[in-house]
């Protein structure tokens, strides 16, 4: 089920070695790892969380079919061990199936916290299957669910593992009664207090729910949270570049003297510096994550929902298109994709149309740079914020134009998770493998980014490198009757068009195009070339324009239309020249 830390508990069984990838007989991708236990080989899959399994969103309609579809041995339910009164419908469900199953009660410290107490054994009884408490936050109890997985495996060994077959059709049948069999279970098994033992929460709500104290707490607690990450983060992302530009001095300029000047020019100018550009802000990047992380495994981000609901329901919108837009500040991807949970398709494809307006984090690298670069040190973390306030806005402005061709009437219902104070080595593992990710998944589009860059400013052979004879030259001057009205240079423009593809290369392709590897003497380079309400133009053109390839791959993937796709990306650039005009023409005018 959802909320009930199934993720904490695939990291746990794990140890953070997941992969994205395609399963066979689904549109969609899952989270896998191979793993071992006990030196038994095993492969575990991440199903989408669900309430029921004849519900009626996305989610709930792959994993129908992945049983339909997959031979599996063994089935972890993860239920929240507090709130077993709602949950234990899905674990009766896979019991009717006949699925060999373990039932993970997990979050068991804070049942024990609210006063709720379970008969592991009374349920299992009336289960058929193994059912265990444990707090994957803690690990506690992880031993216990790897020895019951692995005897679970041997006891159904005898018999092979199958497909569900006509799933709908027994569901159907026994649907009616789960309802009784579910309220005998729970009078039977769990003993709910009388009242619930969670004053924390209460007392928090007062305040952070307040009608007229709740958003402006929330937004403040933003701007802090991006202050905070730039005066951090700034210093550790110049340590970094500071080592990588020594270690291209002292040891790979030495290494490469040797080779033909194109080759060394190649991998030092082109290849290096560009990765070396972009390597440099991970710090930064993994500081945003972990702040990330905090707000939304506290409850704070669903209280942000609940907060927003009212007003985002005027827009033809719901909390969870407000949540959905907050969690593509880390990547546009997953947060697209998360638009599955919803079963009004206007309801999703407006908010497919919004989320690509998250300044996710490959562009606040970009954004960290250009304000360290062209603003007082005091004023960067404040630019920084003025331009997610604009994300905001242009999701807003979207929604208000759009919402009448995309109408719905799905109501929202949004559960409130008690807060919950993460600990450091979840949240630092989780930054850290959300980092990870972030490089492993960007990497290809970086080198090709940057290689392609580099041939651009070096070719044709013979001309000075970025000069206006040289193929980036030329393709920057014949853009500049559309881009010079609004501030950006040619330099620039071979940026924004290399991220079309990835955001991830323009930190890299302005290293290559500028010859500069370390950000502080890229920063200066930049400094020289460009004035700060081109840079700012070019910011928000950055902000605005379409996120990437990727993100347009994965609209046209979940909404199946052509001209949906084309619409997000064609408004998106509309967009974005609209307001990088009004931008950079009013300041220049004002000055």
């Amino acid at each position: 089920m959802p909320n009930t830390g199934k993720s904490t508990l695939f990291n746990r069984l794990t140890g953070h070695h997941a992969q994205i990838g395609n399963w066979p007989g689904l549109t969609v991708e899952l989270l896998q790892a191979d793993l071992t236990i006990h030196e038994r080989a095993l492969h575990l899959i991440d199903l989408p969380g669900i309430y029921d399994l004849r519900g009626h969103s996305e989610d709930e309609a792959v994993v129908r079919r992945f049983l339909e579809g997959s031979a599996v041995d063994l089935v972890l339910v993860v239920l929240n061990a507090s709130q077993l009164d709602r949950q234990l419908r899905l674990a009766l469900q896979v019991q009717q199936l006949g699925l060999p199953a373990v039932v993970v009660l997990n979050m068991a410290d804070e049942a024990t916290r609210f006063g709720v107490s379970i008969n592991a054994e009374a349920l299992s009884s009336s289960l058929e299957r193994p059912v265990l408490p444990l707090s994957a936050k803690y690990r506690q109890g992880i031993e216990a669910l790897q020895n019951a997985i692995l005897a679970e495996l041997d006891r159904n060994a005898a018999q092979p593992a199958e497909a569900v077959t006509q799933l709908e059709e027994q569901l159907a049948a026994v649907d009616a009664g789960l309802d009784g069999a579910m309220a005998a279970l729970v009078a039977r098994s769990v003993h709910l207090p009388d009242t619930w033992r969670d004053r924390r929460t209460r007392q928090l709500d007062a305040l952070l729910l307040h009608p007229l104290l709740g958003l402006p707490l929330f937004f403040l607690a933003m701007a802090l949270m991006f202050q905070a990450i730039y005066a951090i983060g700034v210093p550790l992302q110049e340590g970094l570049a500071s080592l990588l530009d020594q270690f291209s001095q002292a040891v790979l300029t030495p290494l490469l003297a040797p080779l033909p000047a194109w080759i060394s020019g190649f991998l030092l100018e082109g290849l290096y510096q560009g990765l070396g550009t972009v390597m440099a802000f991970l710090p930064v990047i993994g500081l945003f994550f972990l702040a990330m992380g905090v707000v939304e495994d506290s409850g704070y981000l669903s209280r942000a929902a609940y907060l927003m609901d009212a007003f985002m329901e005027r827009l033809g919108l719901d909390g969870r298109s407000f949540v959905l837009s907050l969690m593509g500040f880390g990547c546009n991807v997953p947060a697209i994709l998360g638009t599955r949970v919803m079963r009004d398709r206007g309801l999703r494809l407006l908010s497919m149309l919004i989320i690509p307006f998250s300044l996710c984090s490959a562009r606040l690298n970009v954004f960290l740079f250009m304000a360290a670069v062209f603003f007082p040190a005091r004023l960067g973390g404040l630019v920084i914020f003025g331009l997610y306030l604009m994300s905001f806005l242009a999701a807003l402005l979207t929604a208000l134009l759009f919402r009448g061709r995309f109408p719905s009437n799905e109501p929202l219902v949004l559960e409130l998770p008690p807060y919950r104070l993460p600990t450091a080595g979840q949240m630092f593992s989780r930054a850290w493998s959300e980092v990870k990710h972030f490089w492993l998944w960007s990497r290809r589009f970086i080198i090709l980014g940057v290689v392609a860059v580099w041939l651009l400013n070096n070719l044709p052979a013979g001309v000075e490198p970025a000069s206006s004879a040289s193929l980036a030259g030329r393709l920057g001057t014949l853009m500049q009757p559309l881009l010079e009205p609004i501030g950006i240079n040619p330099k620039l423009t071979v940026a924004l068009l290399f991220g079309f593809i990835a955001k991830e290369i323009v930190l890299g392709g302005l290293a290559v195009i500028y010859g500069q590897a370390d950000p502080t003497v890229l920063g200066q380079a930049m400094a020289a070339d460009v004035r700060w309400p081109q840079a700012l133009s070019f910011m928000v053109f950055t902000l605005l324009y379409t996120p990437c390839l990727s993100t347009v791959a994965v609209i046209r993937s979940e909404s199946k239309r052509l001209g949906f796709t084309l619409l997000s990306v064609g408004w998106s650039l509309l967009l974005a020249w609209l307001v990088s005009f009004a931008v950079y023409q009013g300041i220049t005018r004002l000055a």
